[in-house]
């Protein structure tokens, strides 16, 4: 009887370790899901997010007209690759085909950032009405 104890005792204890170790992944953030941000009328919601190095962020046209995320050249960490809703790989491309650009209302743009600094964006239609936002990845 004490063999067949110590050997449920040990079989339990393996079977909380296992558990602990398969969820760890969970409970410490390794959650890599998207974070989304709102387009909201003629704003970003939120203006600003923090994130960390490698996760993404998507942005989501939740009002009637349509956006474009797009990133400010000048306003990105050197190293960084460039961003902008249509694939442009430049800001001047991204200016010069703006309906390339559009997110229609209900669809998403997503970006992943791979290089930690400031990034600043805005929405070409609506830069003018201060549609801008900023995303620090640390």
């Amino acid at each position: 009887m004490t063999h067949k104890t110590n050997r449920r005792t040990f079989l339990q204890k393996v079977g909380v370790t296992a558990g602990a170790v398969a969820t760890a992944g969970c409970l410490s953030g390794g959650d890599r899901s998207p974070r989304t941000i709102g387009m909201q009328g003629t704003d970003f919601s939120p203006a600003t997010v923090t994130i960390t190095t490698g996760a993404s962020l998507r942005w989501k046209n939740t009002s009637d007209i349509e956006h474009t995320v797009t990133a400010y050249e000048e306003k990105i960490p050197d190293d960084a690759a460039y961003f902008a809703s249509g694939g442009f790989d430049s800001e001047r491309a991204a200016r010069n085909n703006v309906t390339g650009g559009l997110i229609a209302p209900g669809e998403t743009y997503e970006h992943t950032f791979e290089v930690t600094g400031r990034y600043k964006c805005f929405c070409i239609p609506h830069e003018s009405s201060g549609m801008v936002g900023t995303v620090k990845v640390e």
